[in-house]
């Protein structure tokens, strides 16, 4: 405790230059780290150093800046970000959607068909475009997602406490020992089969709070594309956090 306050308050991050360009790397001081690690998330793209208690900030700048190269390779190889904007494309259950923007404020966000495929019409001030495109594609993820945990109660005799629809960065789903369920609406982006099992997985926890064979036989007895879904998220999963 003598040697943290002596050394003082760490900064909240580092800038690491390499090859012209800086990039931002955020701390995160951990009593129970036993290395000095760094990682980029796929979800936002931020880059993190992970301290040890007794660790200098000398040496981790150090770390730092002899793993410019990794951080710029790993920052490179991120997908492009899609904004909510018109002319935008993103997925709506697998299916690719352009943004089509109408004239005026008022008509609710909906599909639409065109001669160039599906459309989410969206009538609105140029501005407000993001935001009634998170809000729909929120309502549509509910929607879809209260649908499933009614089919999964009735199969697994169930009811859970409370639905919730939030952004999630590091789970896509979770189920409280309270018996509450948590999805990620970004689930609507991915193919119908992928929300569905994340459903039937969640739901299952609520007889079965543990990832043991039984609660595995019970997953694949309620849901008959667990393999489908389990690979399309290996492959695809950190995609859908491009978007928005």
């Amino acid at each position: 405790m003598r040697l943290a306050l002596l050394r003082g308050p760490d900064p909240d991050h580092l800038d690491v230059v390499h090859e012209g360009e800086t990039f931002r790397v955020a701390l995160r001081r951990r009593p129970t780290a036993r290395r000095l690690t760094l990682r980029v998330s796929s979800a936002t793209g931020e880059v993190v150093m992970t301290l040890p208690a007794r660790t200098s900030l000398a040496v981790a700048r150090t770390f730092a800046i002899g793993h410019g190269g990794w951080i710029a390779m790993r920052l490179a190889r991120l997908p492009e970000r899609v904004a909510f904007e018109a002319g935008a494309i993103l997925p709506l259950r697998g299916v690719p959607h352009r943004i089509a923007h109408r004239a005026g404020t008022g008509g609710l966000t909906r599909v639409e068909p065109s001669p160039d495929g599906p459309s989410i019409s969206v009538a609105c001030e140029e501005p407000h475009i993001a935001r009634r495109i998170g809000d729909f594609l929120e309502r549509e993820a509910r929607r879809d997602l209260t649908a499933a945990v009614k089919t999964y109660a009735a199969a697994i005799g169930r009811t859970p406490t409370r639905i919730t629809v939030r952004d999630t960065r590091s789970r896509w789903g979770s189920c409280t020992a309270q018996g509450a369920l948590n999805f990620s609406w970004r689930l609507i982006l991915a193919p119908p089969v992928v929300l569905d099992y994340l459903v039937a997985h969640e739901m299952a926890h609520l007889r079965e709070m543990n990832h043991s064979p039984r609660f595995w036989d019970l997953v694949g007895s309620i849901c008959p594309n667990v393999d489908e879904a389990e690979r399309w998220l290996k492959r695809n999963g950190s995609s859908l956090h491009r978007y928005g």
